[in-house]
């Protein structure tokens, strides 16, 4: 089965998607451009188990670049004749490109979407479009459960759907974040040094929540911050009370989770010292994080070391006591799949795609009102109460989870959704729905 899988921008985690599709069916990557504004990521070169091919070096602009790059799409296209065309969404212009060939060639379409219901408001007339659109689609390969719900609300029958758009490499992540936790061998490292020497080359402190997003508004890093601060305020008093009263004894009961991960509440202890943030990124709200953090007088807890290229990134999860994501909109979430993939417990906003999917309260961490400030200071709170057997049980249940849900399942889940395209041929187009596609492309 030959399958053309369109993508805006080859990223780190394509190439494990991509890899692990590879070897179930003949695929083809066809990336709309090598470097982007969006993302910082180093240009990424090559393919395994399959085959890549550039439209172009930038990403289209003005409408004559875009007639160019869909004159572009039609030729590779031509030139591939897949089978299926794998299309992410229905709003750019090299899905609606590609879309728009699938139509006149009468080639069946898999609509990947990561979009919900509540990711953004939502206006009647987009939706109506949205529904034309998802009409010319065979079948539809979706993030998880509320992605489901969107694109079958949108118009896709829900035995076309199927699960596990949002994958990253789980191994990469879990084998990296064991090799800075774990003493090196000693052939490898004098004196069989510890991840000590590794917190100290990174200049990382011994226990701290790890953030990674774009500094843009809709993280809620400001939030976050402001949580924080809140947060450490709770330990400085709850130290100053226990030096006056005595040990602590309230214990902090969770909801219990039917899942059989891991079994038993999280259950407080004493109060301990703060821990750190760490919050990796950069993006064009750094300045006025960096004046909060000033204001709130943070400059010495909370650590900014920028934009870290992938091959860092394990040392700075492998190294953290948890994760914390807490954006206010999010379609999904890979840095969650990433964090748990790594062992670790997560704090995960209930605004985020993946929460439902990924998080079980109490059993590998807990989800929160991102709105809410003071909530969130209490669930940090809540781990730093945790006992470090329970922190390193809940790190186990959230790499059991996320084992579900890596690049296995995303290339069982294409090719599940091409074979069902390919059962399913898409209706003839009408002229409404052609000038509707160049109207999208050219907007």
């Amino acid at each position: 089965m030959r399958v053309a899988v369109l993508i805006w921008r080859l990223g780190p985690y394509h190439h494990a998607r991509l890899n692990a599709a590879g070897k179930v069916a003949e695929v083809f990557a066809i990336e709309a451009c090598a470097l982007d504004n969006t993302y910082a990521w180093e240009k990424l070169e090559g393919a395994v188990h399959f085959t890549r091919i550039t439209l172009q070096e930038r990403d289209p602009a003005g409408r004559r670049e875009k007639r160019e790059f869909r004159d572009r799409m039609f030729r590779a296209l031509d030139k591939l004749n897949p089978e299926v065309v794998a299309i992410p969404g229905w709003s750019f212009v090299d899905s609606l490109s590609a879309l728009s060939w699938c139509v006149s060639r009468r080639k069946p379409v898999v609509v990947m979407s990561d979009s919900t219901s509540s990711d953004s408001p939502r206006a009647f007339w987009k939706e109506a479009i949205k529904r034309q659109v998802v009409k010319l689609c065979s079948s539809a390969f979706v993030a998880g459960t509320p992605h489901t719900e969107y694109i079958s609300a949108l118009g896709m029958p829900p035995g076309r759907i199927f699960l596990g758009y949002d994958a990253v490499d789980n191994e990469y992540f879990s084998k990296g974040a064991e090799e800075v936790r774990s003493p090196r061998k000693a052939a490898e490292q004098q004196r069989g040094e510890q991840s000590s020497v590794v917190r100290g080359q990174y200049g990382l402190p011994e226990n701290y929540f790890l953030a990674s997003a774009r500094f843009v508004e809709k993280k809620n890093l400001p939030r976050l911050i402001e949580a924080y601060a809140r947060y450490r305020k709770m330990v400085d008093n709850g130290l100053q009370d226990n030096k006056t009263t005595g040990p602590s004894v309230v214990s902090s009961p969770v909801v219990s989770s039917p899942s059989p991960v891991v079994g038993g509440p999280v259950v407080s202890g004493r109060p301990s010292a703060p821990w750190s943030l760490v919050l990796l990124g950069d993006g064009p709200l750094k300045s006025d994080l960096c004046h909060l953090i000033s204001d709130l007088g943070l400059q010495h807890s909370v650590l900014l070391p920028g934009f870290k290229q992938y091959p860092d990134l394990p040392a700075y999860y492998g190294l953290a006591s948890a994760f914390i994501h807490a954006s206010t909109t999010e379609q999904w979430g890979l840095v969650v799949n990433e964090a748990m993939a790594s062992g670790l417990p997560v704090l995960v906003s209930n605004r985020c795609g993946c929460a439902q999917d990924l998080v079980r309260e109490g059993v590998n961490g807990f989800t929160f009102d991102p709105y809410n400030v003071e909530e969130m200071a209490n669930v940090m709170l809540r781990l730093t109460e945790t006992p470090k057997h329970r922190l390193t049980e809940m790190g186990d249940a959230s790499r059991q989870l996320i084992s579900a849900w890596g690049p296995e399942r995303f290339a069982r889940g294409l090719h599940d959704a091409a074979e069902t395209a390919l059962k399913n041929p898409p209706p003839i187009a009408t002229v409404y729905d052609r000038l509707l596609l160049m109207a999208l492309i050219y907007k």
